[in-house]
């Protein structure tokens, strides 16, 4: 689920086509504020999915994280009557959860007192919610669990629901990230940060990752998530295997709060560690998906990060952010960022970096500028950076029997 088309199918043709999905932000009255945009998630009612009880007990992020999960059970054509519940986990993250009902709830106090405040409080704001709910709907019992590591959560997410599987912990996952965090609080939070773009009066060229008069980024909501399971049971079942994940690396800035550090150094352990577990070099990799917020400092220190892993080859390998069409969906970013690698390695093109208009000496790699590009993509990686210093990078190839 995305602001430029929810399902796989839509998101992808969006993608590819250099749709954009920034626009005014409509959840709230957002006058005042320096940002008043968002990537918000169209054409979406929630009773075609939930009962009203269910619409008005499960939080947006709760039920964007269901229905994606709905959505990738059927797309793998999982007969969920014919697995082993007990082999079957959900690790799904959120970075921030339902902030709107903290908003909502603390505003009902206020007005009048506590015996106000719901029941369903408490379930609705909790991150784990979402797992919980995907777990409760898919009757999944193996491994349940959420994770929160900010803008890294969804590759986190993906990345250890894989070694859950290699572990032996599981047989198939659902795993990924969701966010509805366009609210008063959120906004405003991040604005009170400086963290977000000015350019009110063009949303659809505010978004401008690696561009020398980016401002900042554009928040978003949504959701991505993913079926991974083990060859041997996606062999048993006759599934249609779309890529295969072969290496996962994460690592800790242990610098600052918000700010990368300023040499790369923990996003580029990351993509090592990743490579390493793959068994690849940098020059196997033919497409990075890359965080590219399109704040000064993260695409200035990945571009970093990257030429220090990748040396030379770091000019000729396609990188693309693909917020610059969907915002940033902040915990959810790397599930829909990881849906574009596999869509990337199974239709041989790369999505590109819209609104790149002026090159910025700081970031001078291919950033497939404007127009997607056709390339033989075997192998992709995706980076997530988080707030917290938390760094990931997946990779995932075409998969051979």
């Amino acid at each position: 689920m995305s602001p430029i088309g929810c399902g796989a199918e839509k998101f992808w043709k969006a993608l590819i086509a250099g749709e954009n999905g920034i626009g005014p932000i409509t959840h709230f009255d957002a006058t005042g504020f320096d940002c008043r945009i968002a990537g918000e998630i169209k054409d979406y009612d929630p009773l075609d999915h939930f009962s009203t009880k269910e619409a008005r007990n499960l939080a947006p992020f709760v039920q964007f994280a269901a229905v994606s999960s709905d959505e990738a059970i059927a797309h793998a054509k999982l007969d969920l009557n014919s697995i082993d519940r007990n082999r079957f986990g959900v690790l799904v993250g959120s970075g921030i959860g339902s902030i709107q009902t903290l908003q909502d709830e603390y505003q009902k106090y206020l007005d009048k007192g506590p015996r106000k405040i719901s029941p369903h409080f408490i379930p609705k704001i909790i991150i784990n919610e979402a797992a919980g709910q995907v777990s409760i709907r898919t009757g999944a019992k193996g491994p349940s669990s959420c994770i929160t590591t900010a803008c890294s959560t969804a590759t986190n997410a993906i990345g250890d629901a894989f070694r859950f599987i290699q572990y032996g912990d599981a047989d198939v996952m659902i795993a990924g990230g969701t966010e509805s965090a366009t609210t008063i609080l959120g906004i405003g939070g991040f604005c009170a940060l400086k963290a977000l773009t000015k350019q009110n009066d063009t949303p659809q060229k505010a978004s401008r990752p690696f561009d020398l008069n980016r401002d900042g980024f554009v928040m978003a909501e949504g959701a991505g998530v993913a079926i991974l399971e083990s060859l041997d049971h996606a062999k048993a079942r006759g599934a249609t295997i779309l890529a295969e994940i072969i290496g996962y690396g994460r690592t800790s800035d242990a610098f600052h709060i918000t700010a990368p550090e300023p040499s790369g150094e923990g996003a580029a352990r990351a993509m090592e560690l990743a490579l390493n577990d793959a068994g690849i070099t940098p020059q196997d990799i033919s497409y990075i998906n890359a965080h590219g917020t399109s704040t000064k400092l993260n695409d200035k220190v990945e571009t970093l990060a990257i030429k220090t892993v990748f040396k030379d080859y770091a000019k000729k390998v396609p990188i693309s952010s693909t917020k610059s069409m969907t915002g940033h969906l902040l915990g959810a970013a790397g599930g829909i960022e990881f849906a574009a690698c596999i869509g990337a390695i199974q239709n041989n093109i790369v999505p590109p970096t819209i609104n790149y208009e002026t090159p910025d000496p700081d970031c001078d790699l291919d950033y497939v500028p404007n127009t997607a590009r056709e390339v033989q993509v075997t192998t992709a990686m995706s980076n997530s950076l988080g707030f917290g210093g938390h760094n990931a990078s997946i990779i995932v190839k075409k998969f051979q029997e």
